[in-house]
C-alpha cells in the first residue's frame, strides 16, 4: 500500500512539473522596419503592463520581426516561443502579414494568438486567433457612409500591395456598392517604395471625386503628399492605420484636412462621459504618457493595451480548469477568450463568440480629421 502511494505521489510531481509557475505570454512587434512607428509604441506598452494577472505571475516575451516582408522572422519568433518559452498566448503581430504568418503557428501549437493587426478570414484556424484593431468591413462603412452624405459618386484607391491593402480594398469596395459610390480607379504600392508618381497619375486621369489610401504609419503619407504635389483638390481619405504621431510629423501640412475612421482612443479626451470606452481610453493615456511624454499616445499601442485587457478577463476562467504551461490552460484560455462579453476597452467594446473574434460594434469607429497637425472629431 505505501508503495502505491508513493508511486502516486510521484505520478503527481511529475504531472505538476508539466505545468508553469506563471501566465507566459509571447509578444511579437515590428520594433523596427517599415511598420516600426505602429510598434514601437506596442513594444513600450508590454513594458508597462502588470507583472500578475488574476494573482499569477505573468512573463512577458516581446521580439522584434523587424517588418519582415517575407514573414520568416516573425515565424522564427513564433515558433522560438512556443517551443522553447513554452507561452500559453501569443499577442502577434503588429503588421497583417506578419499575423497571417504566425497563426500558422498558433494553429500548429494550438496556442491561442491575438493580432494587434486585421487578418483575413482564416478557415479552420479561426478558432485560435482573436483580433484587437477593428474590422476593415466596420471601418470602411464608417467611410462610405461619410462619402455618402457629402455627394461622392466616384472614388480612387490606392492601398499596400500585401494582405492588408488587398482586405481593404474588399472591404471599400462592397462598403462603396451599397452606398452606390463606384471604385473608378484602383492603384497599389509597396510599404517601403519611395515614389509612386506612376499610380498617383493613373489615379488623377481617372478624376475621382475623392481618393482613399489603405495604408499605415508613415508609408501611408506618401501617395498623399504626391496627390498634394500634383495639386490634387478632391477630398482625401485615409484608414485607422493613419493613427500615430510619426503620420502627421511626416505628412505635415500635406495632411490637414485627411478624414478617417479611428477607435475611441486617439479622441478619448473629446468623447462624451457616457462613451464606455472614455475611462479606460484615458487610463491608458495617462500610464504611457507618464512614461514617454505628452503626445505621445499612438492607437497602435491601445491594440497592445486591449490584448493585455482581453487576457486579463479570461484568464481567471481558464485558471479554474488548468495551470500555465500546459495544453489544457491553453485550450481553456482560447475557451475563455471566445467567451468575453461587454468589455469596456481602448478601442471599442469587446463582445466576443464562437463565430466573432474581433467583437467590435459601432462605438469602436469615429470619423475624425487632421486640423493643424492635430486629431478632431469630426464634427
Amino acid at each position: 500500500m505505501q508503495g502505491i502511494k508513493l508511486a502516486l505521489l510521484l505520478g503527481a510531481f511529475a504531472l505538476a512539473g508539466t505545468a508553469s509557475a506563471q501566465i507566459t505570454v509571447g509578444v511579437s512587434v515590428s520594433a523596427t522596419g517599415p511598420a516600426a512607428s505602429l510598434g514601437i509604441p506596442e513594444k513600450n506598452t508590454f513594458a508597462l503592463l502588470p507583472q500578475t494577472i488574476a494573482g499569477e505571475p505573468v512573463k512577458w516575451i516581446v521580439l522584434d520581426d523587424a517588418t519582415d516582408t517575407a514573414t520568416a522572422t516573425a515565424v522564427k519568433n513564433a515558433r522560438k516561443m512556443v517551443t522553447e518559452d513554452k507561452v500559453d498566448l501569443l499577442v502577434a503581430a503588429t503588421a497583417t502579414p506578419t499575423s497571417v504568418a504566425i497563426l500558422e503557428v498558433a494553429h500548429e501549437s494550438r496556442t491561442p494568438q491575438i493580432a494587434m493587426a486585421p487578418v483575413p478570414p482564416a478557415g479552420d484556424k479561426a478558432p485560435w486567433i482573436f483580433t484587437t484593431p477593428q474590422s476593415f468591413g466596420l471601418m470602411a462603412e464608417a467611410i462610405a457612409g461619410h462619402m455618402a452624405t457629402k455627394g461622392v459618386k466616384n472614388i480612387g484607391f490606392i492601398g499596400f500591395a500585401d494582405p492588408y491593402g488587398e482586405l481593404w480594398l474588399n472591404a471599400m469596395r462592397a462598403a462603396a456598392e451599397r452606398h452606390g459610390i463606384t471604385l473608378a480607379v484602383v492603384e497599389r504600392y509597396q510599404r517601403n517604395d519611395t515614389s509612386v508618381t506612376g499610380q498617383i497619375l493613373k489615379i488623377l486621369g481617372a478624376s475621382p471625386d475623392a481618393v482613399l489610401i489603405a495604408g499605415s504609419g508613415t508609408p501611408a503619407v506618401l501617395p498623399q503628399a504626391t496627390l498634394a504635389e500634383r495639386g490634387y483638390k478632391g477630398q482625401i481619405y485615409q484608414t485607422h492605420g493613419i493613427a500615430n504621431r510619426d503620420f502627421l510629423r511626416v505628412g505635415g501640412r500635406d495632411v490637414d484636412g485627411t478624414l478617417f475612421p479611428v477607435g475611441p482612443i486617439l479622441l478619448a479626451a473629446q468623447l462624451p462621459d457616457s462613451h464606455p470606452s472614455k475611462a479606460v481610453a484615458l487610463e491608458y493615456t495617462r500610464l504611457y504618457e507618464a512614461a514617454h511624454g505628452t503626445g505621445s499616445l499612438s492607437t497602435f499601442g491601445g491594440h497592445a493595451y486591449d490584448a493585455y485587457l482581453l487576457l486579463a478577463a479570461a484568464a481567471p476562467e481558464a485558471l479554474k480548469k488548468a495551470r500555465p504551461g500546459t495544453p489544457g490552460f491553453r485550450a481553456a484560455l482560447r475557451e475563455a477568450l471566445e467567451g468575453v462579453r461587454e468589455l469596456p476597452a481602448t478601442h471599442g467594446v469587446y463582445s466576443m463568440s464562437a463565430d466573432n473574434h474581433n467583437g467590435l460594434d459601432g462605438r469602436a469607429a469615429i470619423m475624425a480629421t487632421i486640423r493643424n497637425g492635430e486629431w478632431k472629431i469630426l464634427q
